[in-house]
């Protein structure tokens, strides 16, 4: 808010947003991993996709691909890369400005959020036997607690060389020695030639009409937009308002739409530079309606066991005074990545989200999408959205959560623009996801007599906490009107 106060845009917002949380929780983001972000650029009227995804070292064809270590599954990170480029093309304050914001919050310490606390208790025994994490997250010897001051050195030392000689310290300098270093100590095949062949990619921002909306969202390598596509379009908008919101048939439906788009997902997405698949093709009206005249509202399809795994991801959303809009998803895929830590930040494991050839085999044997390539960007579920109505964004979402991020987005953008219900209910309504191991996990604050609904209809259900959380802007004109930060998170939303 400091930065759009003072003039800054959405995309100085969004870069000092993706900085700050680099340092104060870094379980799920920072300079070490990478994401997407989708801009929409209100003068232009028009909107861009910025791909800072994570890549594949090429040294990966010279083994055997196996998640059995996390050092070789370290892709080149491009979040800093992503930074940049979005600050280039859209930001109108000094990027050393933004990241020496996070430098002094690195040096001179932060209170530790609660998620973060959660955090550093799941991974405990990596913290403590983890020099460079014991060092920030247990100087003394014992886990810092929820409202503890935490100090970064090693990453405040990073954000002050970046902001004196640029990005380039950090994809050709010391800084990315140290990454090659720690990667290949850990068993990588990451070369420093990795790091400064590194580039964002501009691609088309995949689009789909509905419900006189137009969602736009992330194309592959994410399968996010793509998923929370299908699972809008493949009903008439007045069907879903007939089942009622929240109700048993209503879940049921989105839940099989969901476990459809999962499956397309799995087979079909991929880097599209080693593969030519048209997304627009799989959201052919004729498709999604014979795939909805498949759903029965009283049985559930059979689970399949699809190949994905993905956790570690935050989300950003803003709107400056202009009415340009950012939404933008970053990620480590596991909590802490690698858990290999260097310069104060830990690297990502993102080529785990690559399938082997055998999972690739299983589910489509001419395509196999997404088989790890030197230099490929593997597969994601992430999904940052603009809904434009005419050509004007109404709503800004995104969303954390691996797999479960484009459920996410979805069920939050039926809630809002389908329902009515205001923008923090939708955020806090409780949810379904899909696992791609079959079954539905539930909130557990469903009432007993949903869950036997549920049931009725032929869905396994599993009641789970959910550790998935949105962020979102509903848009009036060129305003925002109401923005909301998932409370599952500890998010709060800074619209005042």
């Amino acid at each position: 808010m400091d930065v759009l106060e003072r003039g800054g845009s959405a995309a100085d917002a969004a870069a000092v947003a993706l900085l700050v949380a680099g340092v104060v929780q870094p379980v799920s983001s920072g300079l070490g991993g990478g994401g997407f972000a989708l801009y929409w650029d209100n003068a232009a009227q028009k909107s861009t996709l910025l791909d800072f995804r994570e890549s594949a070292p090429f040294g990966i064809k010279d083994f055997e691909w196996t998640p059995k270590k996390h050092g070789p599954m370290v892709g080149v990170p491009g979040e800093l890369a992503g930074i940049v480029e979005m600050h280039r093309r859209w930001g109108k304050l000094a990027l050393g400005e933004h990241l020496r914001v996070a430098a002094l919050l690195a040096r001179d310490g932060f209170s530790l959020g609660r998620h973060m606390h959660r955090a550093l208790r799941w991974n405990k025994s990596w913290v403590l036997g983890d020099e460079a994490a014991r060092q920030v997250f247990s100087p003394t010897g014992t886990l810092a607690a929820h409202g503890d001051t935490v100090k970064n050195e090693a990453l405040a030392r990073t954000l002050e060389l970046v902001a004196s000689e640029g990005h380039e310290s950090f994809y050709r300098g010391a800084i990315a020695q140290d990454i090659v270093a720690a990667v290949r100590s850990a068993g990588g095949h990451m070369v420093d030639s990795d790091l400064s062949g590194y580039a964002v990619i501009e691609r088309p921002p995949l689009e789909v009409r509905w419900n006189d909306h137009r969602i736009v969202g992330a194309a592959p390598p994410s399968g996010g937009g793509l998923m929370t596509a299908e699972a809008l379009a493949m009903h008439e908008p007045n069907e879903l308002r007939s089942l009622e919101h929240q109700s048993g048939a209503y879940l049921h439906v989105l839940a099989e739409s969901m476990r459809a788009a999962l499956a397309d997902h799995v087979r079909f997405v991929g880097d599209p530079a080693y593969l030519k698949i048209d997304p627009q093709k799989l959201l052919a009206t004729e498709r999604l309606r014979a795939r909805r005249a498949r759903i029965s509202l009283d049985r559930t399809s059979r689970a399949e066991d699809l190949p994905l795994d993905e956790r570690g991801t935050a989300s950003f959303v803003a709107v400056d005074a202009a009415g340009n809009a950012v939404a933008v998803t970053t990620s480590l895929n596991d909590m802490f990545g690698a858990r290999l830590m260097t310069n104060g930040f830990p690297l990502n494991d993102q080529l785990l989200n690559f399938t082997t050839e055998a999972q690739s085999l299983r589910y489509h044997a001419n395509l196999r999408p997404n088989t790890p390539r030197a230099g490929a960007r593997p597969g994601a579920s992430l999904a940052p959205t603009i809904v434009l109505r005419g050509d004007r964004p109404v709503l800004v979402v995104a969303a954390s959560g691996g797999w479960r991020i484009p459920g996410v987005v979805a069920q939050t953008v039926l809630g809002h623009l389908l329902f009515a219900r205001p923008l923090a209910r939708a955020a806090n309504d409780l949810r379904i996801h899909t696992p791609p191991s079959g079954g539905l996990w539930l909130d557990p604050r469903a009432p007993p007599e949903l869950v036997a609904d549920l049931k009725r209809r032929g869905e396994v259900i599993v009641t789970l906490p959910d550790y998935s959380a949105v962020a979102a802007i509903a848009v009036r004109g060129a305003h925002p009107v109401e923005a909301v930060a998932d409370p599952r998170k500890g998010g709060q939303s800074l619209l005042r």
